[in-house]
């Protein structure tokens, strides 16, 4: 069951009843069928990935005519169709008093709202206001501005600018559109965020050659090597800063910053209107963000793991150890095991190392490793020097073949470490159009640097400024490094013995990539299904959880309960409850709700 402990307690605090919205996605069937039978991409599907992480409970619709049928209170247009007959119910549903909120789209609607769609244009930076974002100008990768046509079109608000190439670049328009159109509201962004957030992350087309290296010489990816970071859509001279020691490193983590965007814009419209949304917190009770080691094997010297396990032990960090063939002697994998890590894949399709790239020798390297360690199920994945090819080869390869999470996508020089595809939060990656741009069951936590401190690779100025970065977003801090060059190189062990103190100070807890993978997979099981009349909030879960927080944002108006309840995740005032669920308990009491906390009317 739910833990009910201090309940009474906090309802006496509310004298006001929520009312929870009720959310729908569209992403209109016709358009996306459209799209894929001509092999093009549909990456708005990724407005329900970062719907998910965040915790938000939504429905899919995908034909408008739905919106007569369900009693939603907010609409987001993820993909509709360039049709009259198909948007009129989008306007109809505005009318009555619904929010709608499109990323991108509702082209057909410009006109009537008094504006002229503009057309597609390419990368660029949009300046927002702190109140809907950061200060800081945000990399998008597309963007369909409109222009004001007419002043017959309903009062609207124009926020923000979006400019072309540079963040001082020609502007294009307004970033974002707000009209009043009868009971309700129409909101629209210029920028599609889940399409950009997708080309951030996975970049903005498969691998299948070099990257475009940087001028000033430290990042040579044009190494002859496909990797992932060849096909990174960051921009060398905008992108990153340097530090004292004139380390260069990206700064930005703009695809976590967009999705902050994103929510925290749709939380406010909620509240604004007096509703309010419960949503599930991204880590446990008492644990803010999260900082992960992992170690990759590479050369196998024995001797560097006992390095390691000590420099580890003394600080009490448990790492992913990354194997790749052939490994190191028998008797070194149950002491791995033994003090708390996890023995991971280290995939190895580097030729020059007797690598090769295809899912056979993935099949045949992984099948080894677990003979050699006895383990029967493998969960995590690196790849050998970060080889990457193609879009969702990888991927795919991971689920055929049991590992449910992969680290692969990380910095291969000295230049390109931090944020170079724009996140620190694990998340699940999207297909390509041959795919119908479904979501890989693998998730994804990449790195941030390797072996600092190694005299080819970035020192560990860069430590602070990433920690820094993370804890604002509430990530994950993961950093690389290799048995080898810990236990041969004095310097890299100084860098790892810094992470771990900076991190600690800075109240990250350390995890392996096994536990962030399974707590992400668990709290994803837990669903808000609604609010009971006296103000309790319903939940469903497939799972026990232990400890998960669930965040009630407070309708603009009502009374603030007590500081020590209160926070702001995304900007918005919120009421924090911590509660466990027992799927058991859930399932022999043959109820589907469980309660993540009480409000009531005063």
């Amino acid at each position: 069951m739910a833990d009910l402990s201090d309940f009474s307690k906090w309802n006496e605090k509310v004298d006001l009843a929520m009312k929870m919205a009720r959310v729908g996605v569209l992403l209109d069937r016709k358009a996306a069928l459209r799209r894929w039978d001509n092999g093009l991409n549909v990456f708005q599907v990724y407005l329900g990935e970062i719907l998910s992480h965040a915790g938000i409970p939504f429905e899919w619709i995908d034909d408008v005519e739905q919106l007569t049928e369900r009693a939603f209170d907010v609409l987001l247009v993820a993909l509709d169709r360039k049709e009259e007959k198909a948007v009129t119910p989008i306007w109809r549903f505005a009318e009555q008093g619904g929010i709608v909120i499109a990323y991108g789209g509702l082209s057909s609607l410009a006109g009537r709202l008094g504006f002229a769609d503009r057309g597609s244009v390419g990368k660029g930076y949009a300046w927002l206001p702190m109140h809907v974002g950061v200060s800081h100008p945000l990399r998008y990768l597309r963007a369909t501005p409109w222009i004001a046509m007419s002043e017959d079109g309903p009062p609207y608000s124009a926020i923000g600018q979006i400019h072309s190439e540079h963040p001082q670049g020609a502007s294009l328009g307004s970033a974002l559109l707000q009209f009043d159109v009868g009971k309700g509201i129409i909101d629209r962004w210029a920028v599609d965020i889940a399409e950009t957030v997708v080309g951030l992350q996975q970049g903005a087309e498969p691998v299948i050659e070099d990257g475009i290296p940087a001028l000033d010489g430290t990042g040579s990816i044009d190494d002859g090597m496909l990797k992932a970071d060849d096909g990174m859509a960051m921009d060398w001279e905008l992108d990153r800063l340097t530090t004292e020691t004139a380390t260069p490193y990206f700064a930005h983590p703009y695809a976590d910053w967009w999705r902050e965007v994103l929510i925290g814009h749709l939380l406010n419209r909620v509240v604004d209107r007096g509703l309010t949304l419960p949503f599930v917190g991204y880590w446990p009770a008492g644990i803010e963000q999260v900082a992960m080691i992992s170690l990759d094997s590479d050369l196998n010297v024995n001797e560097s793991a006992e390095t390691t396990l000590a420099v580890l032990r003394e600080h009490g960090v448990k790492a992913t150890w990354c194997m790749m063939e052939p490994g190191y002697d028998s008797h070194i994998y149950p002491r791995v095991l033994a003090e708390g890590h996890e023995l991971a894949f280290h995939y190895n399709a580097v030729e020059h190392d007797r690598g090769k790239w295809g899912e056979a020798e993935f099949q045949r390297q992984l099948q080894w490793l677990k003979k050699a360690t006895g383990l029967t199920e493998i969960h995590s994945n690196k790849n050998h020097y970060t080889r990457f090819e193609g879009w969702g080869e990888l991927f795919r390869w991971c689920e055929t073949h049991g590992i449910a999470s992969d680290q692969t996508r990380g910095p291969s020089k000295k230049g390109n470490v931090g944020f170079l595809f724009g996140t620190c939060h694990p998340y699940f990656p999207i297909s390509w159009a041959d795919e119908k741009n479904r979501l890989y069951d693998v998730l994804e936590v990449g790195f941030l640097t390797q072996d600092l401190n190694h005299p080819r690779l970035a020192d560990m100025s860069v430590t602070v400024p990433f920690l820094e970065r993370v804890r604002q977003v509430r990530g994950v801090a993961h950093f690389l490094f290799h048995q080898v060059h810990i236990h041969n190189q004095p310097s890299v062990r100084k860098a790892l013995r810094n992470v771990v103190h900076e991190a600690k100070r800075r109240g990250f807890v350390f995890w392996t990539g096994k536990q962030i993978s399974e707590w992400e997979r668990t709290r994803r099981t837990v669903r808000v299904v609604g609010m009971n009349e006296d103000g309790t909030v319903q939940l469903t879960s497939g799972k026990d959880v232990a400890d998960l927080v669930v965040w009630v944002p407070v309708p603009r108006g009502q009374r603030h309960l007590s500081a020590e309840t209160m926070a702001r995740p995304f900007g918005v005032s919120c009421i924090k409850k911590v509660v466990s669920v027992n799927k058991a308990e859930e399932d022999r009491g043959g109820k589907q709700g469980k309660w993540a906390g009480g409000m009531r009317h005063g």
